[in-house]
């Protein structure tokens, strides 16, 4: 039996690799409602000023605009922006929260995407860069397309 295609969207947060260092990546599952599961398979989520913490021993996620759906009724939709539950090993967890309490890092979400018919969120260990820093991100993306196009003009 041949499984159908995942055509499902990828939302990205583009700006969190602009604004950070990414030293990790790690996949976690996504505690979610079924209204926010039909909002987040039309696109209508945002990941941009969004965050993570560890608390308690679990993995919250902070900031996730997730639009109600349209089709639901105003009763049986949820709440845009509510910190919602991640879920991964206990043993990932105290990883990462040793990595945010020895550096100067923070839990950003790079991605959440479909696998397998289930919310999954790809998080980044992020170290904040300076403005120098990401000056530099964007002169050597820029000299790569160059090479890129050199070579596709010789080829």
């Amino acid at each position: 039996m041949a499984r159908a295609v995942n055509d499902s969207p990828t939302i990205s947060n583009k700006r969190a690799t602009h604004d950070y260092f990414i030293e990790a990546r790690l996949e976690c599952g996504l505690v979610l409602v079924g209204t926010e599961v039909k909002s987040i398979r039309d696109g209508k989520a945002q990941l941009q000023d969004s965050y993570a913490r560890v608390e308690n021993g679990q993995l919250l996620l902070y900031g996730l605009h997730i639009d109600p759906y349209s089709k639901a009724t105003l009763a049986a939709n949820h709440i845009p922006l509510r910190p919602r539950k991640l879920l991964a090993h206990k043993r990932e967890i105290r990883k990462l929260q040793v990595a945010l309490e020895q550096r100067s890092t923070t839990l950003i979400p790079l991605a959440m995407y479909f696998k397998e018919g289930r919310v999954k969120i790809e998080l980044g260990v992020g170290r904040g860069k300076q403005q120098h820093d990401k000056r530099a991100s964007i002169r050597n993306k820029e000299q790569a397309r160059d090479l890129r196009r050199m070579m596709m003009k010789r080829g």
